[in-house]
């Protein structure tokens, strides 16, 4: 058990030890001076991005995950940060087309840089991981499916997230008021 433990945090630091930093910074600065903030992706990546969403909520930022009846509409000046490791997920991509019409710019974290998606965002965070689709230049893991995408985006945005409140974002962000916008009803 020790030695599966080893791997998968072995493999998970490679992953992040290879993202490019100018793109984590340039989707820090994007939240940072963003309106609003839309999380969305499907199945497990939808996951990760309310994860992403709810520790933005205690930060600060007013956030929304699109599909939930509460989200409202998305307008000028505002974010949609889509998770999608093969940047070709349907609904994203029309989510992606809507935004930008609207004047909202658009945040892809995927694997693929050459996507339908990442062709008409405003910027990509590449989580150089291993994905469900397995492609040639995906790095070997002995997890299955989409593991260690889903893994890898997780720790990343919430470090990117911690940099950007470090960093001095203007959200209200001392670890008492976050603490203050957790929920109590649990």
């Amino acid at each position: 058990m020790k030695n599966m433990i080893n791997t998968v945090a072995q493999e998970i630091t490679h992953v992040l030890s290879s993202v490019d930093e100018t793109q984590a910074l340039l989707l820090s600065k994007k939240m940072n001076k963003s309106k609003r903030i839309f999380v969305s992706g499907e199945g497990r990546s939808g996951l990760m991005g309310k994860a992403l969403a709810m520790r933005l909520m205690h930060g600060g930022f007013e956030v929304y995950v699109v599909g939930e009846t509460i989200t409202p509409n998305i307008e000028n000046n505002d974010l949609l940060i889509a998770i999608s490791g093969s940047g070709s997920t349907a609904s994203l991509l029309q989510f992606a087309t809507q935004a930008k019409e609207v004047g909202a710019d658009v945040f892809l974290v995927t694997t693929n840089s050459d996507s339908k998606i990442a062709a008409i965002s405003d910027g990509i965070l590449v989580v150089p991981a291993a994905t469900k689709k397995r492609r040639p230049e995906e790095p070997k893991t002995i997890q299955p499916l989409g593991n260690q995408f889903d893994q890898s985006v997780h720790l990343l945005l919430d470090a990117i997230l911690i940099y950007t409140i470090q960093k001095g974002a203007d959200t209200g962000s001392k670890y008492e008021e976050m603490t203050q916008r957790h929920s109590n009803l649990e």
